[in-house]
């Protein structure tokens, strides 16, 4: 499997309740599923605060400037589409004040249009529970780093 080591940029997007918004994707190599946070690749000549406003606006539609300019690195190990994923990516939070705010598709790209099947809003109680892995594993250490006081503080992560 080819390793390839890619700068990326992701969004922990929490409601007014706290609740976690994740996206469902079926890898088009293998038919595997994952739950993960909205993201992607950041662009050459481009900071990671811009990769992850401007990948929250397309994967989503959410507003952009709700991501706040505060981040902790995450060394990710992922296979996807047949490459294995390797490195060290940015993780950010953006708040909403809506509860579970509707989201648009309008913004990916094809080949994302086909593999992006759903997305949702989750309490933190419900993480525990999916029969696909959520990314990155430890899902509630990193929000606890960027947001030390929220209902995940005392969990090891989904």
């Amino acid at each position: 499997m080819e390793t390839t080591q890619r700068p990326a940029a992701r969004v922990i997007c929490l409601d007014v309740a706290h609740r976690v918004l994740l996206l469902h994707w079926r890898d088009p190599f293998d038919g595997s599923w994952l739950w993960e946070p909205p993201g992607g690749g950041i662009e050459p000549g481009e900071t990671p605060l811009a990769a992850a406003r401007r990948e929250l606006a397309e994967e989503t539609g959410l507003d952009p400037a709700a991501v706040l300019d505060r981040s902790v690195p995450v060394q990710r190990d992922v296979r996807w589409n047949g490459r294995r994923y390797v490195g060290t990516e940015r993780f950010f939070v953006a708040h909403f004040a809506d509860e579970q705010p509707s989201l648009v598709r309008t913004g990916l790209l094809p080949d994302e249009q086909v593999n992006l099947d759903t997305h949702r809003w989750f309490a933190w109680p419900e993480l525990g529970a999916l029969p696909d892995p959520v990314e990155p594993p430890r899902l509630a250490t990193v929000l606890g780093a960027l947001v030390p006081d929220g209902p995940w503080r005392d969990r090891d992560g989904a």
